[in-house]
This record gives C-alpha cells, sequence and structure tokens, in this order.
C-alpha cells in the first residue's frame, strides 16, 4: 500500500471530501502536525519512508530529498510552490504538483475587504466603540474614483481589478509576463504605478526577480494618503523599509495577511497603529479549502497510479 504524510495544516478542514478521495484510492493517510515548517530536518523526519508528501508552507528542498529516498511526489495544497525547491525535485526524480486557481477568488475577496478597511479605517471605529466613545472622530475615504494599482495580473489580479472596477476605480497593473494591455485595465511601469495608485495591491509569485521588489525606492514613490496591502508573500517587501515609511506616516497605512518569517510576533510592523495585520487567512475559506484539497488528493492519486497529475510543476 502506497503512503503519503499529510503536513498541509488546513487541508480537509471545511470537509472531509479530500481525506475520502485518498482512502478510497487505498492510500495509507498519515495526518502529522509539522511543528517547525521551515525547518528541513524536521520535514524529512516527518515524511520518513512516505512515497507522497501533501505540504503547506512547509520548506521541502535537498535536505528533504536527500534524506526521504522513497519520495515520489509532492502535493502542495496551494498554488505558490517558492517552498520547494524544484530543481533539486528534478535532481532526484521527485514530481511536483499544485492546485492553481483554486484560491483565486478568496485571495482576491480578501484583498478587496482589507482595501475597504483601510479605506474606511474600520480597527479605528471598533476601538472607538469598544471603548465607549461614540462619534466620528476622523474621516475616511469613497472608492469611486480612487486609482488602484495591482502588481501581479493573474487569476487574482484580474480578480481585484473587477471588483475595483464595480466601485468605479481606475485600474492601473503591472506584469512583465503580459505583453498586451487588457482592456479596460491600463497597464504601466511599476513606478509609475506606485507614484499614481492610492492602493497598491501586491499579487505577484515570489521569485528572485520580485523578492524585496517593494523596497526604500518604490515605497518613496507613494503618495502619503496611499495604502499598500499584501495578500501574497511576506518576501515581496523589504520590511524594515516599509516599517520606516509607515513609522514616518510617509505613506498612509498598510494591510499584511503575510510575513517574511511567520507568526510575525516579534516584527516591528505590528507595533504600528497604521498597520492592519491578519494570519495569513486570504485562502481560508470553505470553498477554497475543498477546492484545494480535492486537487492536491488527485495530484498525489495520479502520480501513484502512474499517471501525470492535475496540475505538474516539474
Amino acid at each position: 500500500m502506497k503512503k503519503a504524510v499529510i503536513l498541509a495544516r488546513s487541508f480537509a478542514r471545511s470537509a472531509k471530501d479530500p481525506l475520502r478521495l485518498l482512502e478510497t484510492a487505498g492510500i495509507q493517510v498519515e495526518i502529522k502536525k509539522d511543528p517547525d515548517p521551515e525547518n528541513e530536518k524536521i520535514v524529512s523526519e516527518l515524511i520518513g519512508d512516505a512515497e507522497g508528501v501533501l505540504v503547506g508552507m512547509d520548506r521541502v528542498g535537498e535536505v528533504v530529498f536527500t534524506n526521504c529516498p522513497n519520495l515520489k511526489v509532492v502535493s502542495k495544497h496551494g498554488v505558490g510552490v517558492d517552498n520547494i525547491d524544484l530543481q533539486s525535485a528534478q535532481k532526484h526524480s521527485v514530481v511536483v504538483a499544485n492546485a492553481p486557481g483554486t484560491n483565486s477568488i478568496s485571495v482576491a475577496e480578501m484583498a478587496f475587504t482589507l482595501i475597504l478597511i483601510l479605506a474606511r479605517k474600520i480597527p479605528h471605529f471598533f476601538e472607538q466603540v469598544k471603548n465607549k466613545e461614540w462619534g466620528a472622530t476622523s474621516f475616511g475615504l469613497e472608492l469611486e474614483g480612487k486609482t488602484i494599482g495591482i502588481v501581479g495580473f493573474g487569476r487574482i489580479g484580474k480578480n481585484v481589478a473587477q471588483y475595483a472596477q464595480a466601485f468605479a476605480m481606475k485600474v492601473l497593473y503591472y506584469d512583465p509576463f503580459i505583453t498586451d494591455e487588457i482592456s479596460p485595465y491600463k497597464k504601466v511601469e511599476l513606478e509609475i504605478l506606485f507614484k499614481d495608485a492610492d492602493f497598491i495591491s501586491l499579487h505577484a509569485p515570489l521569485t528572485d526577480e520580485t523578492r524585496e521588489m517593494v523596497n526604500d525606492k518604490l515605497l518613496s514613490l507613494m503618495k502619503k494618503e496611499a495604502f499598500l496591502i499584501n495578500t501574497a508573500r511576506g518576501e515581496l517587501i523589504n520590511e524594515e523599509a516599509l516599517y520606516l515609511s509607515l513609522k514616518e506616516n510617509r505613506i498612509a497605512g498598510a494591510a499584511l495577511d503575510v510575513f517574511t518569517h511567520e507568526p510575525p510576533f516579534d516584527n516591528p510592523l505590528l507595533s504600528l497603529p497604521n498597520v492592519i495585520a491578519t494570519p495569513h487567512i486570504s485562502s481560508h475559506t470553505r470553498e477554497a479549502n475543498l477546492k484545494m484539497g480535492n486537487i492536491a488528493a488527485e495530484n498525489l492519486i495520479r502520480v501513484f497510479n502512474g499517471e501525470e497529475p492535475l496540475y505538474r510543476v516539474v
């Protein structure tokens, strides 16, 4: 019997259908809790002699592939595979598959929710009511006529653009992989986007080129009244530079669902009153969890059966 280890913490949490898929396929399933997802030694110990592993943000690289010679497939419970060393996987003849598109609505809705929360200062007014203070002490913003800049115009970015259009916002986007402008949205260079946008939402994948792409230079171009929203990867931002920009009120605020190191309990960004933080929950809806789990499970099953996964990365 083939054995698969489940490390993704939210796998089959909203419904047991993905787990039943694996069990019906005759796969021995072991669900294990990873106390330190960035520690490859621990990850490899948890995988042990299993032929397959279903991961969330667990780090899978040369240490894992060397220590787990039985491993044949790594199935990502999600889209981004920046936590998996793809070159090392190819070297060890391990298939890597992911579940693209499964969280595009959830993440886009979360990004736009954060935009609305920032615009209307919801945390500020919530604290005010909790402190038994009544009446408006400051003004929020209307979104109509404002400009949103979307960095990364894949499925999620396009969904955010549609929501923004419904609010009568102007939409700018930056994506080096899109050659033709997508009507009715305006493609611009990254510097122009940061200069002109009132709200900037990050939806780029994490690569060597995008790591800390949001740096001192780009932040210095932002309007003093502008906001930054990140529901993609924390490493897209140079957090020290962002901290200084926010602390010195050079930009109005930020909403962050992701951080370079998680959990970010010691991160100085959390000490700032103009920062909203959530615990990496953009894709955590019942619908996305079910779709993601089913595809991640199906990828494992197919590779175990000698077939191509639904979505092969390498």
